[in-house]
């Protein structure tokens, strides 16, 4: 999602609620297109669809994150068949997708080692790709 939801009270729920809701779509999409598919396509096409999270530094930390991490994980066990019940850091070791931390943690590492003025860090911003 590349559009920002900005109210003039500095309330960016909205952009919360469309980011799951972006997710949700994509699985459902994906689900839909690529049921009958082999797991690791599945994760290629995972990854290339939903680890991609853009303005991530503009989200409202905590709520978001929330928001965010709970929409990923649901995603992730709709699109694989997993149950409600499985752990996810055992569906994650399986699959070794990141967690939503992860990446969450990585863009906002990123986006502020972009903004520095050393060239050794800019550098270092650019090689690290999981």
């Amino acid at each position: 999602m590349l559009n920002d939801n900005l109210n003039d009270d500095d309330d960016d729920d909205d952009d919360d609620d469309d980011i799951c809701r972006a997710l949700f779509v994509r699985t459902n999409m994906l689900i839909s297109r690529f049921r009958h598919c082999s797991e690791p396509v599945k994760l290629v096409l995972f990854r290339s669809f939903f680890v991609c999270v853009y303005d991530v530094a503009l989200w409202n930390l905590v709520i978001a994150f929330r928001k965010f991490r709970a929409a990923y994980n649901k995603c992730i066990k709709k699109l694989f068949g997993y149950a409600i019940c499985n752990s996810m850091s055992g569906i994650l070791n399986e699959l070794g997708l990141p967690t939503a931390d992860t990446i969450v943690h990585y863009v906002l590492f990123a986006s502020h080692c972009s903004l520095s003025c050393n060239q050794i860090v800019q550098w270092f911003a650019n090689i690290v790709v999981w």
